[in-house]
């Protein structure tokens, strides 16, 4: 492994996606997000991690979309990063809390406006009558606003995952992986190798 791991596994993934993005692999910073139903049940999707740092990562989403309620309720989550060209993948677990208004306000800022109007006009996850509807609402939403600034919508921001367990993984030859997990014990990390 990579000895920045030895202190940080977070960083490790923060260079791993460098690479991927270098290679040219497509949405490098795309991860399979787990939540759980109030019951325990798993759904999972793929979403975008849009920040790391050394408490964890960071997506955006409708908070009313299934995920958001999800994670409203158990407050949990597991993601997994996979890069076939680079034969990588990162398991991140931890617990998870809204971002500040700030931070979603920054993020929001800085999309493409097209993003900004789905943004308001979409329910996620929600039944809707036809992606025609959908897509004339947004039209006229862009209309009524007039090339002013699309403000967000207060149930649209982001989630912080702070990170317990990370576990990065390496392929090896005759699938004897590479594989370290870190768990979080006070403000570091301690490491464990484990069998693939």
């Amino acid at each position: 492994m990579h000895s920045e791991t030895e202190k940080s596994p977070l960083r490790t993934l923060e260079t791993w996606i460098g690479e991927a993005r270098s290679l040219g692999v497509k949405d490098p910073d795309a991860m399979a997000l787990a939540t759980t139903t109030p019951a325990g049940f798993p759904s999972v999707r793929i979403v975008l991690c849009r920040a790391i740092d050394d408490d964890g990562i960071r997506f955006f989403t409708n908070y009313e979309s299934r995920k958001g309620r999800e994670l409203e309720v158990n407050a949990y989550a597991a993601a997994v990063f996979h890069w076939r060209e680079l034969e990588r993948q990162v398991r991140v677990e931890g617990d998870v809390s809204r971002s500040s208004s700030a931070v979603s306000d920054a993020y929001f800022a800085q999309r493409a406006r097209g993003s900004q109007l789905a943004a308001r006009v979409s329910p996620q996850s929600q039944p809707i009558d036809s992606l025609e509807d959908l897509l004339a609402r947004q039209s006229a939403l862009d209309a009524e606003l007039a090339g002013r600034a699309v403000e967000r919508p207060a149930n649209w921001g982001g989630f912080d995952i702070r990170a317990t367990a990370v576990e990065l993984w390496r392929s090896g030859t005759s699938r004897l992986h590479d594989c370290m997990r870190y768990e979080r014990h006070g403000a570091g990390w301690v490491a464990t190798r484990r069998g693939p």
